[in-house]
């Protein structure tokens, strides 16, 4: 999920899809439906974009600190196994399985904003538990394990809450962000959020690494900050324009059937999101297949330290932060296929790249982070534009509805994906990690064939812009050459050398 404003530029004619008009009261922080569904204004949207924006950058400091290779090092630390290593990545997919349940719950609802702030802040406030016992915790063995299961629970229970909640904020910045917008709009929210952990992951790391009290104890002091940056994400959320879901919304064109759309089953009958979510069921399968292990690759079998490694995830994000701007406006040009099809057989290669890491000086210090930097750009390509065509595929009137189906199929892949990764891993005769990311490779380009079926409206052929590239119309254009004159009879030639000859 996309979740980060700067001024987009939204002109005074740019107006959202009618829907019930709301006052926004920055004082109070709550927004007031009224009756009347009046077009929205440009201040309205001006300042919603900018909160969610500010939401977006507090939001990936919480992240940042609850989940990736902060929260798997305090894990290692505590002696966790690989099964729990697993269970930490599989767990937050296969939860999703809930989200058609928050879509309905949300549906129940007056107000998109109240709903997600008792979810969201139920999921963040969870983990001021883990940090109280934390601070409790000695050098025993017993306690670790049970820490470690305490932050498992922790896990399972905020992400079950973050599914009941991510379709209907998806659906309520869906309707906030123009359509025309969406491209530049999310590369400009992401690359705020990237940049915060461009910065803050490698000092958070660090600050672990050289705490006094040991890693447990400075992760426990740095998971305390991610838990108020994510409390306070949520206060700029209310400066955000309200969404009333019970208002119906008016359909775009082209997209699906009101009735289909009406109907709690409409998505069966929508052939072309049946496409899409094969394509996202597959890309999420075989991406989770390695992706998981490449921070376990360089923590254990390239024995690297935590704060070398969250200087490598920081060269990631920066390359997230220096193209998602560049891919938001092309998105918004091309169409965001074209670019998942083309960008998507770049982002395939990434684990075979990996067969060539190795402990040397020349990985570490030029083979990983050209990894980590050629990884950023290309998954930042791929992160932003499957979200917006996400919300292209889907239909205005049951947005929620598809955004929790397409949430749940990917929740499943990639569970799925996580735990045949492990189970494949333990086989040395099988190639072990190595012969886990040459797989992975593979069915990365298998699952980009679905989307070549998938439609997208105001995207252009891929073909049509192979052809474009300046470097194949050299190939198209003409070679024009001196004219040649046709040859002479032999015997006229013999006959005007002769002549010339002196007698």
């Amino acid at each position: 999920m996309v979740r980060q404003v700067v001024d987009v530029g939204v002109g005074e004619e740019t107006l959202l899809p009618p829907s019930p008009e709301i006052s926004l009261n920055p004082a109070s922080s709550e927004a007031v439906i009224l009756s009347q569904p009046l077009n929205r204004s440009k201040t309205a949207v001006r300042t919603s974009l900018r909160a969610s924006t500010f939401d977006g950058v507090f939001s990936a400091i919480f992240t940042s600190t609850t989940t990736g290779i902060l929260l798997t090092n305090f894990l290692l630390e505590l002696g966790a196994t690989s099964v729990e290593i697993g269970l930490l990545a599989s767990v937050p997919m296969l939860v999703n399985l809930l989200q058609p349940l928050g879509a309905y719950l949300a549906a129940q609802t007056s107000s998109r904003y109240r709903y997600g702030l008792w979810v969201f802040g139920f999921s963040r406030l969870l983990w001021l538990v883990l940090v109280l016992g934390i601070t409790q915790v000695s050098d025993a063995h017993t306690e670790h394990h049970h820490i470690v299961l305490w932050t498992l629970g922790i896990v399972l229970a905020s992400h079950i809450f973050n599914a009941l909640g991510s379709a209907s904020w998806l659906s309520w910045i869906a309707v906030l962000v123009p359509q025309q917008l969406r491209g530049r709009y999310f590369g400009v929210r992401s690359s705020a959020a990237n940049l915060i952990n461009l910065v803050g992951v490698p000092l958070l790391g660090l600050g672990v690494s050289v705490w006094r009290g040991g890693a447990i104890q400075g992760y426990g002091v740095v998971l305390f900050i991610g838990v108020i940056a994510g409390l306070i994400s949520l206060v700029f959320q209310g400066f955000m324009v309200d969404i009333n879901p019970q208002t119906p919304l008016p359909e775009r064109p082209g997209v699906a059937s009101s009735a289909s759309s009406q109907s709690g089953q409409g998505w069966l009958k929508d052939r072309n999101f049946l496409t899409f979510l094969v394509y996202c069921g597959l890309w999420t399968f075989a991406v989770n297949l390695s992706a998981p292990f490449f921070n376990i690759y360089m923590l254990d079998n390239l024995q690297l330290d935590v704060s070398v490694v969250t200087l490598y995830s920081s060269f990631t994000a920066g390359a997230n932060l220096l193209m998602l701007v560049m891919w938001g406006k092309l998105a918004d040009k091309i169409g965001n296929r074209p670019i998942l099809i083309l960008v998507g057989i770049l982002a395939a290669i990434v684990p075979l790249l990996w067969l060539q890491a190795g402990a040397n000086s020349m990985s570490l210090w030029v083979w990983l982070p050209l990894i980590h930097l050629f990884s950023g750009g290309a998954f930042a390509a791929v992160d932003l534009c499957n979200n917006n065509m996400q919300m292209s595929v889907a239909p205005v009137r049951s947005q929620s509805t598809y955004f929790a189906i397409a949430a749940a199929i990917m929740g499943v892949s990639g569970a799925m994906g996580t735990a045949s990764g492990g189970f494949l891993a333990q086989f040395s005769h099988l190639g072990g990690l190595p012969g886990l990311f040459a797989l992975s490779g593979v069915l990365r380009l298998v699952a980009l064939l679905p989307l070549v079926f998938v439609l997208e409206q105001r995207s252009q052929p891929v073909m049509q812009l192979v052809r474009s590239l300046k470097v194949f119309q050299i190939f198209r254009k003409p070679i024009f050459l001196p004219p040649v004159k046709p040859p002479q009879p032999v015997f006229l030639q013999a006959v005007r050398l002769a002549i010339r000859l002196p007698r």
